[in-house]
């Protein structure tokens, strides 16, 4: 398997945290989105398999690094062989702890340059999202949804009144005001949080993953005036000539 290269030159807190978010993101879809697909590549007449999340939100189930010692940190090893061999919540816990080991070990190694307050920093962030096995146990899974009205801001019910941030009013009109069943199983394609109706949501356009607005840097404001929303990892595609 061909991992990505380090880069020479020290990385940024942030970039770094972004790497340790997008890996995230696909180790999550993995045990909860996708999970029957993920379970059926976890064949245990197979040889030793590694969960990978990769830096742009996929995931893969693949033989570990050949080379020794490897470029980053090897997820657990052989995480197959006890599927069948236990109860299928229990392994997915199992699998979801040691991933999150695993975020962590590769976040501390690409920052292994930085000093104790950027750590610290790093670490913060890192701990401002839900670990992995925290999506695993809640047993929600993320909701792919789509809209036909442009800018596709999930809205949150104020705390203090029935009022909405709305980027429209045909869509408080179309049931967005009940959105807290309705949406209840949609993860955050940034953090992996799961829905809170507290909280302002955007989907994007492109993607039509979703997103706290909060995570993306998106206000209410500010979302009334985008016609058509792309996520940072839309984004930075370049379009091919």
């Amino acid at each position: 398997m061909e991992m990505p290269s380090i880069s020479p030159t020290p990385r940024t807190v942030e970039e770094i945290f972004k790497d340790f978010s997008g890996r995230r993101i696909g180790i999550v879809r993995a045990l909860t989105e996708e999970v029957d697909d993920f379970y059926a590549f976890c064949d245990p007449e197979k040889e030793n398999l590694c969960l990978y999340g990769h830096p742009n939100s996929t995931w893969e189930v693949t033989l570990p690094a050949e080379e020794v010692p490897p470029e980053l940190p090897e997820p657990a090893l052989g995480i197959n062989f006890a599927r069948d061999g236990m109860n299928r919540k229990d392994w997915l816990s199992l699998v979801a702890v040691h991933s999150d080991s695993w975020l962590l070990s590769v976040a501390f190694y690409l920052g292994a340059r930085f000093n104790g307050n950027e750590r610290k920093r790093l670490f913060g962030m890192i701990n401002e999202l839900p670990t992995v096995f925290e999506v695993v146990m809640s047993d929600r899974k993320p909701a792919r949804e789509k809209s036909d009205n442009g800018s596709k801001s999930k809205q949150s019910t104020k705390r203090a009144s029935d009022s909405l941030v709305k980027s429209s009013s045909k869509q408080a009109e179309e049931g967005y005001v009940d959105d807290e069943d309705e949406h209840s199983e949609t993860l955050c394609g940034a953090c992996g949080g799961n829905y809170n109706s507290s909280e302002f949501w955007i989907g994007c356009d492109v993607c039509e993953r979703w997103f706290h607005g909060k995570c993306v840097k998106i206000t209410p404001a500010k979302a009334e005036s985008i016609k058509q929303y792309k996520c940072p990892s839309c984004s930075s595609k370049r379009v091919r000539p």
